[in-house]
């Protein structure tokens, strides 16, 4: 079930009025078959891997709190985390694996063959299964107790507005939001409608129309011009970031109209001045469950500088993988490892910049930007071939004037949502405008989603 759908359209109003009406416990058991029934609309199958999830984290919760000494505390932990990344593994890399190794065999000049399993990658695994993971280590580093019923775990798992894509949230903060919800006040509501208003205007007015440019330009850049090329990098650098972020505004709306603070989860990352910074701003709670869980472990950064170079790049490779099975998606990580090892060797803090000229910090501003659309490239070419041509062709520099002013046009629309926001440190600064400013903006926002939107378009971040 899309959040842009019909089905979410009434499923939504059903929702509010049964969690608002039901007493108690009630509350979350209904707020569970909700999770369930928008989870299951895609494919009610995979409601099985889901459940399972559940039962082995919950089990694996209750026994590391119970058990008495390290040794089986840490068995336990083995035992679920294995089980977790193997269903992960199975239905994510699989096939990545098989191929890679018979292409590694071809390499060598040995033939062989192995057939493709037809495989359906489930919505959200990638999500849930971290988020669900981070539950039994916090409670294996007694970070937090585990929780006492069931079905309350159940609801953190399947939590409906965060379910698919995001953000990835730790039982810490969420598990007491879905035990004792606070109360549903006008204010949160304001908050709520506005979030979501932001969310599907970045999703419908921009990500969506500039998708079937983007599809376009990367379908077959060996005939683009390097012009056309950089409209093409530059309008996914802005689609995608529209496109997760809408997500993200939209279940950060729909959850402050159940009571539920979610995290945040950008915080306008392309006005970052470093790529440090900007992975503090951008999809956040990814940044925060790789730094705690892998990067940390690793040795962070406090086994000398070289050590810290490998556990950063370590870290983005599988930060990489995580998003997809393929190479490509490798090489985006490793260029981000890349970025942020030299930023430290050269000890680039975006702290630094702070007392600098407002030139300096926009040069810098802008460097980054760019360093973060050229590894977009390899996020979004289906292959290193066409990884390829797009770079070859970007470098041959022919016809820039082709790239037009729709780049900067589509920039100036997210920086009039972005800047305020910035500014203020306030997501919902908007509100602070007068009644006769918001209303006929809000007006104007709804018309044009109505008029431009692009239909039942599916988000980016839901094949992760």
């Amino acid at each position: 079930m899309l959040f842009n759908s019909l089905a979410f359209l009434c499923f939504l109003p059903a929702v509010l009025i049964g969690v608002g009406f039901l007493p108690g416990t009630w509350r979350n058991r209904f707020l569970l078959a909700a999770g369930y029934v928008f989870y299951g609309s895609w494919d009610w199958r995979f409601l099985c891997l889901l459940w399972l999830s559940t039962i082995i984290d919950f089990t694996a919760g209750r026994l590391i709190y119970s058990a008495r000494d390290v040794r089986t505390r840490k068995l336990v932990l083995i035992a679920s985390l294995s089980a977790n990344l193997t269903i992960l593994g199975f239905f994510k890399y699989c096939n990545f694996f098989v191929g890679s190794a018979v292409g590694l065999l071809h390499a060598l000049g040995l033939h062989a063959s192995a057939p493709m399993l037809s495989i359906v990658l489930p919505i959200g695994i990638s999500f849930y299964t971290f988020q669900s993971m981070s539950y039994v280590i916090d409670v294996y580093r007694n970070e937090i107790k585990p929780a006492k019923r069931l079905w309350d775990y159940a609801v953190y798992v399947a939590y409906f507005p965060q379910l698919v894509a995001g953000p990835i949230e730790r039982a810490g903060h969420l598990l007491p939001q879905i035990i004792a919800p606070a109360r549903v006040t006008a204010e949160r509501i304001n908050t709520g409608l506005l979030l979501m208003l932001l969310g599907f205007t970045k999703k419908t007015l921009i990500a969506d129309l500039l998708a079937p440019e983007v599809d376009r330009i990367f379908a077959d850049p060996r005939h683009m011009s390097s012009g056309m090329l950089l409209r093409g990098a530059y309008f996914f650098t802005f689609q995608i970031y529209c496109d997760f972020s809408g997500y993200t505004d939209i279940a950060r709306g729909v959850s402050e109209l159940l009571g539920i603070r979610l995290r945040l989860n950008f915080d306008q990352p392309y006005l970052a001045q470093s790529i440090t910074e900007f992975w503090r701003r951008w999809h956040m709670s990814l940044s925060a469950w790789l730094r705690d869980y892998l990067y940390i472990p690793l040795g962070g950064n406090r086994s000398g500088d070289w050590a810290t170079y490998r556990n950063l790049m370590l870290t983005m490779l599988i930060g990489g993988l995580w998003h997809g099975a393929s190479w490509t998606f490798v090489v985006w990580g490793g260029l981000h490892g890349v970025y942020l090892s030299v930023e430290r060797m050269l000890g680039i803090r975006a702290t630094s910049a702070a007392t600098r000229s407002v030139a300096f910090r926009v040069g810098r501003t802008l460097l980054t930007f760019h360093l973060v659309v050229l590894a977009w490239i390899f996020f979004r070419a289906p292959d290193f071939a066409t990884a390829f041509h797009y770079l070859t062709g970007l470098a041959r520099l022919t016809h820039l004037s082709a790239v037009g002013p729709w780049p900067v046009i589509v920039a100036a629309a997210i920086l009039i949502i972005d800047l305020p926001q910035s500014i203020s440190g306030d997501h919902v600064v908007f509100l602070r405008l007068p009644w006769w400013v918001q209303s006929p903006a809000y007006a104007a926002l709804c018309f044009a989603m109505l008029l431009y939107g692009g239909g039942e378009v599916p988000f980016i971040y839901f094949q992760f």
